[in-house]
């Protein structure tokens, strides 16, 4: 059996050897918030982006409140 070769970018060495330093519990906590609040800023950016340049508005927000997008079961 072969094993495939990952190869990591240059950011997640860097993360890589960053998190290698987290020895507890409550520091891997604090981590998981950081990162729960850097990708929050980011959408929110993205977002502003996307309303600025018109691909997003109030329609399309309304229309998303009402969508369903479950997966229909056969019976």
């Amino acid at each position: 059996m072969l094993m495939e070769t990952i190869t990591f970018s240059p950011a997640q060495i860097h993360i890589l050897n960053l998190v290698s330093h987290i020895k507890s519990p409550t520091g891997l906590e604090l981590l998981k918030e950081q990162l729960s609040e850097f990708y929050a800023k980011q959408i929110d950016y993205d977002m502003e982006e996307l309303w600025n340049a018109g691909e997003w508005d109030e329609q399309k927000l309304h229309d998303l409140r009402h969508a369903h997008f479950r997966t229909p079961y056969n019976k």
